[in-house]
């Protein structure tokens, strides 16, 4: 992760302690790490979906509080690859967790702790430096004695600086965990302004949005074979329409057929969820177009690779 910034010094005995720093959330697929950043930040800046692996960048959230501020980097969860695209998810993963100051090891609420989870605790062990808090997530969807048995289990792992119980779908709990990773983050002045939420691009979070929109009610194996990229996105006039122009990804001609749908209604109904999403992020009307294309097997190409974006 670069652009790491200097920190500064201790605060004056006669001044309040602010801190800033680096957190980011490790688990297996779909265990709630991008809710959590989400509900963090107070904003979406990181898409979600019941669909495994939808995370396929470190995108950095910035979470405000008197107190301090927190870059949170949402990461891929971590998986055993099958592509050359698992490869790479599993490197931004890597490369995160030795740049940060705390990881928030997820865990959910409402599955055992199982060989996934003890291979990303394992993992961890090659960070001793780093501060390391463990997250009970999705309380909502267990009772008070089933998070008291995961909680009790997730102790047994290793020794942490925290472990927290929550749920980022209705917010229990969030604010204390905002606080305690704080306080994990070393003294500093922010390293963003206080309008930040994110150091997404405009073209990268409207690409992002289109792909969730795409995801929703899919098949488990097409979803990793989405990407979407943005050909134009500009305004017809000052504070006007916003004219966006977007390819979806697949790799065969078969899944082209699933996103577009029986005379093109699908994609018509993709279109619709997308606009409503990209309208709320940019403040304006939105006209969307999308085309489907296929890039045979990109995830095992590195060239498509790298002219996809990863």
């Amino acid at each position: 992760m670069s652009g790491r910034k200097p920190r500064g010094g201790a605060a004056a005995a006669d001044e309040p302690t602010f801190r800033a720093g680096f957190v980011t959330f490790v688990g297996r697929p779909n265990v709630g790490k991008s809710t959590l950043t989400n509900a963090l930040v107070g904003e979406k800046v990181a898409i979600t979906s019941s669909k495994p692996q939808t995370t396929r960048r470190a995108i950095r959230g910035i979470v405000h509080r008197a107190s301090g501020q927190l870059i949170v980097v949402d990461t891929p969860g971590m998986h055993r690859p099958r592509t050359l695209l698992g490869e790479r998810l599993n490197a931004v993963v890597q490369d995160t967790l030795g740049d940060v100051d705390v990881i928030g090891f997820c865990v959910p609420a409402n599955e055992p702790i199982g060989p996934g989870d003890r291979f990303i605790n394992e993992q961890l062990d090659s960070f001793p430096r780093t501060r390391k808090v463990a997250i009970v997530t999705k309380t909502d969807t267990a009772g008070p004695a089933k998070v008291a048995e995961q909680l009790l289990a997730v102790s047994e792992l290793r020794e942490w600086d925290e472990i927290i119980p929550l749920s980022a779908l209705t917010g229990d709990q969030i604010e204390l965990l905002a606080d305690q990773l704080i306080s994990l983050v070393p003294v500093s002045p922010p390293l963003y302004g206080e309008e930040a939420v994110t150091d997404e691009t405009e073209d990268d979070r409207v690409a992002e949005l289109i792909r969730e929109a795409a995801l929703e009610g899919v098949s488990d194996e097409l979803p990793h074979s989405l990407a979407v990229t943005i050909d134009e996105m500009a305004e017809r006039t000052p504070g006007g329409v916003v004219d966006i122009f977007a390819n979806v990804w697949v790799e065969r001609d078969s899944q082209k057929g699933i996103i577009i749908g029986h005379k093109g209604s699908r994609l018509t109904e993709v279109g619709k969820r997308a606009r409503l999403e990209i309208e709320a992020l940019l403040g304006q009307r939105v006209y969307l177009k999308l085309h489907v294309k296929v890039a045979k097997e990109w995830q095992r190409d590195p060239k498509q690779l790298g002219r996809l974006g990863f």
